[in-house]
C-alpha cells in the first residue's frame, strides 16, 4: 500500500467511465489524496460508476469539458493538481468515422487545453494522457513495441496519434512531466455497452434468460468477429498508469497481456460461460453461430445465436493487435493480474447477475 501525503490533488477526466471510475477507487484505496473527477454537465446524470465514491470525502466530482478551454483552464486554475489524468475521450473508435471532428476536437484539441492551463498555472504538475494501440492500425510486425511506428486507420487512432505527438511538444518545450501511455484494449464490468465485448456479453445475458423461459429471441448481431485483440482488464491498466505517472523521468510504455485473440474466441467463451453451446456454420457475411440442439427445447430449427450484420464493418479495419510489454514488466515492475479468461468470466457473471 502507498501511503502519501493528505495535500496532493488529483484531477481525473472521465471519471464516470471504465478506466476513471478504477483509477478513482485505486487513488481513495492507496494514497491519501484528493480527488477531484471531472464530469461534463448534461441534462440525465450518468453515476453508475461512481455511485459507490459520492459520500467519500476525499472525492469531489467538478464540471468541466474537453471541449472548452475556459473551464479547463479554471479547474486547474481553482484546483492546482499535483497530477491531471486524462482518461476522457471520444473513446468508440466505430463512431470516429461519423463523428471525425468531435472525435479530434475532444481526443487532440482537447489535450492541448490541458496542457496549456498546465503550462500557465501549474508546471510541476504531473500530467498523463490515455494513448491507444489504434495509434498503430496496420501493423509492421507482432508483437508490437513502443518503437512500432503510429499508422492510424480510424479518425480515433489519427486523434490519439495527434495528442501523441503534442504531449511529447509539450513535454519538450516546457519542460512538463506530461506522458501519453499507449494501452492496448482493456475492458471490464463497467465498460461501456456499445464496445463490442461488453455487447457480447450484454447479449449472453439476454439470450440466456430467454433460453431459460424457453422464449424466442433475436440473434445477437455482430461486424468482423476474425479481429485479433489483446486484452485485459481495465483495474491492472490504471495500476500501470499510476507506477507509470510516478517515476523520477517523464517515460512513455506500453501495456498489454501479451496476448491475442479474435472477437470470436470471445464470443465462444461468454456463451460457454452462460451454458450455451454453439456451433460455427458458413464463412464471411453468411458466417453464423447456431445453438446446439437439445432435449426438451422449442430450438431445433437452426436457432441463431449470432451472425453477421455488414453495417457494423469499418470503413477500415485493423485486423491484430498484439503488444509486447515487456518494457513495463521489467523497468515499472508491472504485469496484468486478471487473464483473459478470468476477464470474460467477470463480465459475463456481472450481466447474468445485473441484466
Amino acid at each position: 500500500m502507498m501511503i502519501m501525503s493528505m495535500h496532493k490533488k488529483v484531477i481525473i477526466t472521465g471519471v464516470t467511465g471504465q478506466d476513471g471510475s478504477y483509477m478513482a477507487d485505486l487513488l481513495l484505496e492507496e494514497t491519501t489524496y484528493e480527488i477531484y473527477g471531472m464530469v461534463r454537465r448534461t441534462s440525465t446524470k450518468n453515476y453508475k460508476n461512481i455511485e459507490h465514491l459520492l459520500n467519500n470525502p476525499r472525492f469531489k466530482t467538478v464540471t468541466g469539458d474537453l471541449s472548452d478551454s475556459q473551464s479547463i483552464d479554471n479547474l486547474v486554475r481553482e484546483i492546482k493538481p499535483d497530477y491531471f489524468i486524462n482518461l476522457a475521450a471520444q473513446s468508440f473508435v466505430g463512431s470516429s468515422w461519423q463523428i471525425p471532428e468531435q472525435t479530434f476536437d475532444i481526443d487532440a484539441i482537447g489535450v492541448i487545453r490541458c496542457l496549456e492551463a498546465i503550462r500557465k498555472h501549474v508546471p510541476n504538475c504531473r500530467f498523463y494522457n490515455a494513448g491507444s494501440s489504434e495509434e498503430l492500425g496496420n501493423v509492421d510486425y507482432s508483437p508490437q513495441d513502443e518503437k512500432h511506428p503510429l499508422k492510424p486507420r480510424s479518425p480515433y487512432g489519427a486523434a490519439k496519434a495527434a495528442a501523441r505527438h503534442i504531449v511529447k511538444v509539450y513535454r519538450e518545450s516546457y519542460n512538463l512531466y506530461a506522458i501519453q501511455g499507449l494501452l492496448y484494449n482493456h475492458e471490464s464490468e463497467r465498460r461501456g455497452e456499445e464496445f463490442v465485448t461488453r455487447k457480447i456479453t450484454k447479449n449472453v445475458s439476454r439470450i440466456k434468460k430467454a433460453i431459460d423461459k424457453n422464449e424466442k429471441f433475436e440473434p445477437l448481431e455482430l461486424g468482423n468477429i476474425d479481429t485479433k485483440r489483446d486484452w485485459s482488464h481495465a483495474k491492472d491498466f490504471v495500476r500501470g498508469i499510476w507506477i507509470m505517472l510516478n517515476q523520477e523521468e517523464p517515460k512513455e510504455y506500453l501495456l498489454s497481456s501479451n496476448e491475442t485473440h479474435t472477437v470470436k474466441e470471445f464470443i465462444e467463451k461468454s456463451f460457454k460461460l452462460a451454458g450455451i453451446y454453439g456451433t460455427w456454420k458458413n464463412n464471411g457475411v453468411d458466417e453464423k453461430y447456431i445453438l446446439n440442439k437439445t432435449s426438451n427445447s422449442i430450438y431445433y430449427d437452426d436457432q441463431i445465436l449470432v451472425q453477421i450484420n455488414p453495417i457494423f464493418y469499418r470503413p477500415a479495419e485493423v485486423d491484430l493487435l498484439f503488444g509486447n510489454s515487456q518494457q513495463a514488466r521489467t523497468k515499472l515492475n508491472w504485469e496484468p493480474q486478471i487473464s483473459f479468461d478470468h476477464l470474460v468470466e467477470l463480465m459475463v457473471d456481472n450481466d447474468l447477475k445485473n441484466s
